[in-house]
């Protein structure tokens, strides 16, 4: 792969990222700014997309267009959707889809699917290197809403709709950006919270400390891919 877009929702999903990729040359296109580096003859190419389903997809499309990427890691925190995933424990997605959008309207028209898959190899050498840093992981489906989930009615009527391992707000975005262009995908989230009613306490608590784990996970991700 020569060259590698990651995508982080948040200024704080980035920060430990940006230690080591702080960008040789940063391009702002449509109001993102792309930051550039090298890293042993790869192309590496982050940005922060702002939160949310829209945000995610336009800085997607706009990431493929200009870079022409090989791969796209969307890497973050999400809230844990399954009772055997603890906080600080990283999600892999093996596909994405959104929760809050009925999937006729994807299937039954363009871009007539509505589960969007996660790249093999990508998944592969997430969950080898979270083995090798001894981080708890979990490959599994990861769903994506317009909305921050700290209710457990509303988690529960995901879960029994979707049986997803986690939630997040950009995922489903990213992924089916990444399918309508063909680029391997990933997601790579670290949970900070249990999307239930302490969900907001927990994801304050938590958020730099999952931050940084995605972080150390992407990064080395990047070298051996």
């Amino acid at each position: 792969m020569k060259t590698i877009g990651i995508i982080g929702a948040m200024p704080s999903e980035l920060v430990d990222i940006r230690k080591k990729l702080s960008g040789e040359q940063v391009k702002n296109i449509a109001g993102f700014d792309y930051y550039i580096d090298n890293v042993n003859g790869k192309t590496i190419v982050n940005v922060c997309s702002g939160i949310a389903k829209v945000n995610a997809a336009v800085c997607t499309q706009v990431l493929i267009d200009n870079f022409k990427c090989d791969a796209v890691i969307n890497a973050g925190i999400a809230g844990g959707m399954n009772n055997e995933i603890k906080v600080c424990d990283m999600v892999i997605s093996n596909e994405v889809l959104p929760h809050d959008l009925d999937q006729h309207f994807l299937v039954d028209y363009p871009p007539y699917n509505g589960i969007f898959k996660a790249d093999e190899k990508l998944i592969d050498a997430a969950v080898k290197i979270c083995e090798n840093q001894g981080v708890k992981s979990f490959t599994g489906r990861i769903v994506s809403g317009d909305a921050f989930i700290t209710d457990t009615v509303i988690k529960k009527g995901i879960v029994d709709k979707f049986s997803p391992f986690a939630v997040d707000m950009e995922s489903a975005a990213v992924g089916q950006c990444a399918f309508l262009n063909k680029v391997p995908f990933v997601s790579v989230r670290c949970i900070s919270d249990n999307a239930d009613d302490d969900g907001a306490m927990s994801f304050d608590e938590f958020e730099k400390i999952a931050a940084n784990r995605v972080a150390q996970v992407v990064l080395e991700m990047i070298e051996i891919l």
